[in-house]
């Protein structure tokens, strides 16, 4: 039985919907507060915080867990900024009290939502596996920690441990049934698509004065359901006896954010409006994946791997469920 933290969020539910349909048995462990119980469809839900140590240990013997997938943090970066203190309660000494709930549980295998922004900005390469780690938001500070804790964990106690860095999610699920849907909206695609439904009256660029070649920020975008698959590739990988490790997740390609806009507008057929608004704080120039790591040891490789595809999977969810989970 695998225990998914999260698993009502929006990479959370895409995994428990790959998994059970490759007939895996999955619980849900969420506390709701961005999560839609809707997404979890009728796998087996605890409402629970990872604060709640004896609800977890509790959880895990009644459903018989032997491997979690842990995506319950906060992962805005504005707001990490602003308000370092529940990033750093939430993430950082919440996944404590998971591992130490796992530890007493006897459960050994764990694979980690991790990202990109642990990397900061590295400059205009591919960033690999190796690249130097020095995150330049509080968000990407508190994943470099969490997984510091794992590694200390493996080391100590042999709990074995994938660490997935990935880069921009988005898209989702083949059958427009569930999607992204977070109060806010933070993530580019899903903001450019509200703005072609009229809940917003334009998309804001932030920064069009980077060294990139439009002057806009670039990022790799991955499908929701490549991610769900590489973490299955990694459960698999963990309980066939594999060490722990930690893997890039991208395309290799990055695209700008005046590329995407570009992209939607011929996806949807609408002229989108666009501002060129102040940077953010804490937005890297450029974060492209080198996926190679993970294609070579677990065979894993993207399915939607153009931006169209990427942009059309989100419509689909968006122009049906213009209100997310709402009904």
């Amino acid at each position: 039985m695998i225990l998914v933290t999260g698993g009502a969020g929006y990479i959370g539910s895409h995994t428990v919907r790959e998994l059970r349909e490759r007939g895996a048995d999955v619980v849900v462990y969420d506390n709701l507060v961005t999560g839609h119980i809707e997404a979890v469809g009728d796998a087996p839900f605890v409402k629970g915080d990872i604060f709640d140590k004896k609800l977890l240990v509790e959880t895990f013997a009644k459903y018989k867990v032997d491997a979690v997938v842990h995506f319950a943090a906060f992962s805005l970066v504005g707001e990490s900024m602003t308000d370092p203190a529940k990033y750093y309660r939430n993430n950082v000494a919440g996944t404590l009290s998971l591992l130490d709930a796992m530890l007493e549980a006897g459960v050994k295998y764990l694979v980690f939502s991790s990202s990109a922004a642990t990397y900061g900005d590295t400059g205009d390469g591919l960033i690999t596996e190796e690249s130097p780690q020095r995150p330049t938001s509080v968000y990407g500070q508190t994943k470099l920690m969490m997984e510091q804790f794992m590694s200390d964990y493996d080391k100590a106690y042999g709990m074995k441990y994938v660490a997935l860095r990935y880069f921009n999610a988005a898209g989702a699920h083949r059958s427009g049934e569930i999607g992204e849907a977070h109060k806010p909206e933070s993530h580019l695609i899903p903001i450019i698509l509200q703005a072609a439904l009229g809940q917003r009256s334009h998309i804001g660029i932030f920064g069009d004065d980077y060294p990139t070649r439009d002057g806009t920020c670039i990022r790799d975008y991955i499908h929701i359901t490549d991610l769900a698959d590489a973490h299955i590739r990694a459960l698999d990988y963990l309980e066939n006896g594999g060490k722990s490790t930690y893997y890039n997740l991208g395309n290799g390609n990055g695209f700008s954010v005046k590329e995407v806009i570009e992209t939607a507008r011929k996806v949807t057929g609408i002229d989108i409006p666009a501002k060129v608004e102040g940077r953010r704080p804490g937005d890297p120039a450029t974060l492209v994946a080198s996926s190679d790591k993970i294609k070579r040891e677990l065979g894993w490789k993207p399915r939607y791997d153009t931006l169209e595809e990427i942009v059309a999977s989100a419509w689909k969810w968006h122009s049906t469920h213009p209100h997310g989970f709402e009904k």
